[in-house]
């Protein structure tokens, strides 16, 4: 096993090796000015309400190049500069200095794809497979691109690998599937023009604390592109969203089948989002009255309810996320929160939430 392993291991570095004799060791590069082959353009008409937020860029690179691993690291690459403001290295969960991306030390180890025109990249390691990163981090990029270069006007969009509710949201946005280059596919690739963004809303720290501090605009951008789109069926007012098909146990009700018995009888009807699709979900929580869940993605969801639909949250008191208080915020929703305590160690492999019905009951009365 350890020969195997060393071997393995001389592999990879000789791979690393030979891509770096075709393509070059990379340097960082933190002086925008001295990159002769960027162009950036200041965002007026979109300001963030988060205080100390700096403004928005939109970046272009002649003939720039984009390198991901697929997991933590996104390097900008001019020629073999790594443009390290606009470059992202997420480690851990948290938002690392550009002289920590992996390009510095193993090179770009993959064949570059050339594509013609301009290309719109909005990867960030593998995050943008999560429906509510998706969401409020990657599709808003695409409307601060459009402030400079119009949809119409982009060749392609360099995007993580697509699944349904991606397809379905980019869609809307007239951008076909003939226009998407999969990461996951080419984790090297050129463009004529490549054009990057500033993200929306993360510039330090680890990202599940910083969620909280969604621009407003975000939220507005999401609801006028994507509510007129809702796809109408039979819904209900109050809905529990189940979160059984999920394969992580974080953020399940261990006794999901007792709070469900419970509210069916306050006549909830519980809906699995992975059965709706995206324009679906968008007319359930836009039509709901009342919506009762356990942290996840889908929540994120709330983006689409109306102002003083009653939202009941639960999640384990080790989650410290909020950035489902920040969208009920910006929505004018009637939210509440239960955070449950820490379950036995030995029954988390049921789930992390343990929910007691007087405590689920105390939370309506508080409606009143």
């Amino acid at each position: 096993m350890k020969i195997k392993k060393f071997l393995q291991k001389c592999f990879k570095k000789f791979f690393q090796l030979l891509f770096k004799i075709f393509y070059g060791n990379i340097k960082l590069n933190l002086d925008l000015n001295s990159i002769k082959l960027l162009e950036r353009k200041k965002i007026l008409n979109i300001k963030s309400d988060i205080d100390g937020v700096r403004d928005y860029y939109v970046y272009k690179i002649k003939n720039g190049r984009v390198y991901t691993d697929y997991v933590n690291h996104v390097a900008i690459l001019c020629k073999n500069d790594l443009v390290g403001k606009i470059s992202y290295q997420q480690i851990h969960g948290e938002l690392k200095d550009p002289s920590k991306n992996t390009v510095l030390t193993k090179g770009t180890p993959a064949i570059k794809k050339k594509f013609k025109g301009k290309v719109l990249s909005i990867v960030q390691g593998a995050s943008g497979n999560n429906y509510g990163h998706w969401l409020i981090e990657m599709l808003p990029k695409i409307k601060l691109c459009s402030e400079h270069f119009p949809i119409e006007n982009i060749n392609y969009f360099y995007t993580p690998n697509l699944n349904n509710f991606h397809k379905e949201t980019l869609s809307i946005l007239n951008i076909k599937n003939n226009q998407i280059i999969d990461s996951e596919r080419y984790r090297h690739i050129q463009a004529d023009e490549l054009i990057v963004v500033d993200h929306p809303s993360y510039y330090k720290g680890f990202i599940l604390e910083q969620f909280k501090f969604q621009p407003t605009w975000v939220i507005e951008w999401l609801r006028n592109t994507f509510l007129p789109h809702a796809k109408k069926f039979d819904s209900k007012k109050k809905i529990f969203i189940d979160r059984t098909d999920s394969l992580s146990k974080h953020c399940q009700l261990q006794n999901e089948k007792e709070i469900n018995n419970y509210l069916t009888k306050k006549g909830f009807i519980k809906y699995q989002l992975t059965k709706l699709t995206f324009l679906e979900t968008i007319y359930l929580f836009k039509n709901a009255e009342i919506i009762v869940g356990a942290h996840g993605a889908g929540l994120m969801n709330l983006i689409f309810c109306e102002p003083k639909t009653k939202v009941i949250e639960i999640k384990p008191i080790t989650h410290t996320q909020s950035v489902l208080e920040r969208i009920s915020f910006i929505n004018n929703l009637e939210y509440r929160l239960i955070r449950t305590k820490e379950v036995d160690e030995n029954k988390k492999n049921e789930g992390d939430i343990d929910l007691s019905i007087d405590e689920l009951e105390n939370c309506f009365k508080s409606f009143i």
